[in-house]
């Protein structure tokens, strides 16, 4: 096991980079890039960092030195050979030969195109342009880099004793919570937290006290890397992009309204079980359920990601009995803002009406919340979207009003073509 404070002590001499592999992403984005290369290889897109947090002043505490560093070193990244054959060897979702010969001889030949890097006042913009499967690599990696450089900068003003004390309370902390989380039945939990964690190696622990402390309760990890190191599981199946993107592509109303049913039926024709799991909230939950193909109906289940998270699987529910299926054999994944408390109510609300798992992200992976004077390791709000496809805005409306993104205009027109109505509401936690 590393001695993850004599590790950041150390860093402070050397470089030490942040992202050390191309795998060190979210599963569900080697899985979408699968499907972009084969559905929309051609489109041009822009990502852009937008910090929510815009009392955390990114530019104040990061040096745009050592930040250009750290995304230099990226681009610099290939696919190893070792990698290479645990995507095209390995089983996942219960299938071999998940990825594609094509896609994974693109894969193998890759290099991350440029960024774009300006401060503005306290914040910094950062941006990626070019062709979408190349350009949507850059999210997990950029937002790991600057969520970890934020954290070396208040970490960088302690002594050695001092963070060897900060990471045994951190770690105490975390046991803590997988101390109450071990006393739930028929609990299923991943790891959900590589965009906005502390760091690789806090994660990587993370997910090893995980294995010791639940056992088979612990399904596995977003994370390509450690699933690999650690011969875990690798879960994720799709998220906001894939609508986002087919969206803002759309020639006129009709087609918008039916993009992110193209999305999926694309989805469907790749994969089956697990994976055919919906992504409702983009543009409002009970909206999308109540125009969606009787075919949806037969997926797998959904992941609720913003809104109330019993509401939203309230109304799956009664979708599905709507639709004739039974809701006890469908899936709920839960994945907005979680922690142990949240996860204590849904489990005990929803056991036994539906199978019931969690993705659980920024408080398992960087929960540094009353550890440091004036709370200043707490987790902040920080991502990374694709803003525009072809010279379109993209559009999210979600099901928190708070989480919504892009041009008002077109945030209103959006409203109009998915018909959605009152909103209400909800603290951005993470």
């Amino acid at each position: 096991m590393v001695d993850i404070a004599t590790r950041v002590w150390n860093h402070k001499w050397k470089i030490d980079p942040i992202v050390r592999s191309l795998i060190d992403t979210d599963f569900y984005k080697l899985l979408m890039c699968q499907s972009v290369f084969r559905n929309k290889r051609d489109t041009q897109v822009t990502f852009s960092l937008i910090n929510r947090s815009t009392n955390v002043p990114l530019a104040k505490l990061i040096d745009e030195g050592e930040l250009r560093e750290q995304l230099d070193h990226i681009r610099s990244l290939s696919l190893r050979r070792n990698e290479s054959t645990w995507l095209r060897g390995n089983t996942f979702y219960g299938k071999r030969q998940m990825f594609r010969p094509d896609f994974m001889e693109w894969f193998e030949n890759l290099r991350l195109p440029a960024y774009h890097l300006e401060r503005v006042g306290d914040q910094y913009e950062l941006t990626f342009e070019g062709k979408w499967p190349e350009v949507m690599l850059w999210e997990i990696p950029a937002l790991a880099v600057l969520m970890e450089l934020r954290g070396r900068a208040v970490l960088n003003d302690m002594g050695r004793f001092e963070l060897q004390v900060l990471y045994a309370r951190a770690m105490t902390k975390l046991w803590e919570k997988i101390e109450r989380l071990r006393e739930v039945p028929e609990l299923r939990i991943a790891d959900f937290g590589t965009r906005r964690r502390h760091s690789f190696l806090w994660q990587d622990w993370c997910v090893q006290a995980m294995v010791e402390g639940l056992g088979e309760s612990f399904v596995g990890t977003s994370n390509c890397l450690i699933a690999k190191s650690r011969d875990l599981e690798a879960i994720g199946t799709n998220a906001h992009e894939l609508p986002m993107v087919y969206a803002a592509l759309a020639e006129d109303d009709a087609a918008l309204k039916q993009a992110p049913y193209d999305v999926l039926a694309d989805w469907h024709e790749e994969h089956d079980g697990n994976l055919r799991m919906i992504l409702p909230d983009t543009y409002g939950t009970e909206e999308f359920l109540r125009d969606a193909p009787d075919w949806l109906a037969g997926w797998t289940g959904v992941r609720i990601d913003s809104g109330d998270p019993a509401a939203g699987a309230e109304t799956a529910i009664r979708w599905w009995n709507e639709r004739g299926e039974d809701p006890r054999r469908k899936l709920v994944i839960f994945s907005d803002g979680l922690d142990v408390a949240k996860i204590l109510e849904l489990q005990a609300q929803f056991a036994g009406r539906v199978r019931v798992s969690f993705g659980w992200g920024t408080l398992l992976t960087n929960d540094f919340r009353g550890l440091t004077p004036d709370d200043r390791l707490a987790p902040f709000s920080l991502v990374c979207k694709a803003v525009e496809a072809n010279g379109r805005p993209t559009v999210k409306l979600s099901d928190n009003p708070k989480k919504a993104m892009g041009p008002k205009d077109e945030i209103a027109r959006y409203k109009r073509v998915f018909g959605v109505g009152e909103q209400v509401a909800q603290d951005v936690i993470v």
